[in-house]
């Protein structure tokens, strides 16, 4: 008891030094996350697809057409070896998204960045030859491609271009949005087909030590205060309508899902935590926040013979697909 109390008295600087021993190695493409939503009425598209995008990126304001800006969304978020219905999928998503930031005013002068933790990520041409090397032209061509088939089409409710969101992977079903943001009407919980046996690295997992794990709980509540048995810590655990975990009991406070996946970098909310009788070890489901599409989803769907239009309107329901 005493070992695990000192702990906790050191907790604040352990907080430090403790996300060193807990990163991952390299992770799936990025995704949008955690974006942050005002909770107030969508507005109406700023301009209609086709013209001139202004970008922040790398504290410059870039003018580009808005379908080359869109290749470079489409480079960066998900993989050019997906099947080009899915591509199709992500280039309409990645459209909508676009209008949708552009309208919010959030950049000054700028329409959207490339900040995937604020907008969405955006890679220059000469990003894309770094990445895909000498198979880089066959990949461009794959996504002109899936751009020109969708060329300026994005998707709308009550008239309006969407917040599409999008994220990794989901195991099972994708979260509702009010779970973590504001309630929206397209941005629901559905079915997504990802399986172990289908996804790479769909499941993931961490462990940590009691003393670490009590000395991360105390860099965000100093006042935790564990009893001497680990066994007794986790008292109860809410979750969300998509099956994410909302909220965890430990030593009678509450920590959310989202403080968690912070705190012990998991690669989801969506996640099961027991005490194996020497440490505490996660399970992990999926990689993201859950919300809209599903990109492996649209992978697998495509696979299994869906088009863009349905794997859109799968995981953006009650929208328009608008041209």
């Amino acid at each position: 008891m005493r070992k695990i109390l000192s702990m906790c008295y050191l907790c604040l600087i352990l907080s430090f030094i403790l996300p060193l021993f807990l990163e991952r190695g390299e992770d799936p493409p990025a995704v949008p996350e955690e974006t942050p939503f005002e909770n107030k009425p969508l507005p109406s598209p700023a301009a209609p697809a086709g013209e001139m995008i202004k970008l922040l990126a790398g504290g410059e304001i870039l003018e580009i057409p808005m379908e080359e800006y869109l290749l470079g969304v489409l480079a960066a978020e998900m993989p050019a070896s997906f099947p080009e219905e899915a591509l199709r999928a992500q280039s309409v998503a990645a459209r909508s998204y676009t209008l949708y930031c552009a309208s919010l005013n959030k950049h000054g002068t700028a329409q959207v960045c490339a900040d995937p933790g604020c907008c969405q990520a955006w890679a220059d041409s000469s990003d894309l030859v770094r990445r895909w090397g000498d198979k880089a032209a066959y990949y461009r061509a794959r996504m002109e491609k899936a751009l020109q088939a969708t060329a300026g089409e994005y998707l709308a409710y009550d008239g309006k271009a969407i917040c599409a969101a999008f994220h990794s992977s989901s195991a099972g079903t994708t979260e509702y949005s009010a779970s973590i943001w504001n309630p929206t009407p397209y941005l629901v919980s559905v079915d997504s087909p990802e399986t172990a046996e289908r996804v790479p690295e769909l499941v993931s997992y961490a462990w940590l030590s009691p003393g670490d794990f009590a000395a991360g709980l105390c860099s965000l509540h100093p006042e935790f205060a564990p009893s001497s048995d680990p066994e007794d810590w986790i008292e109860a655990v809410q979750y969300s309508e998509g099956g994410r975990v909302n909220s965890v009991r430990i030593c009678a406070l509450d920590f959310t899902g989202a403080e968690l996946r912070g705190l012990f970098a998991l690669r989801s909310t969506d996640f099961q935590l027991v005490y194996d009788g020497s440490g505490f070890a996660f399970t992990v489901f999926g990689y993201g926040h859950g919300v809209g599409m599903s990109q492996y989803g649209a992978k697998l769907m495509a696979e299994d013979g869906a088009d863009y239009r349905e794997i859109l309107s799968h995981y953006y329901p009650g929208t328009s697909l608008m041209a």
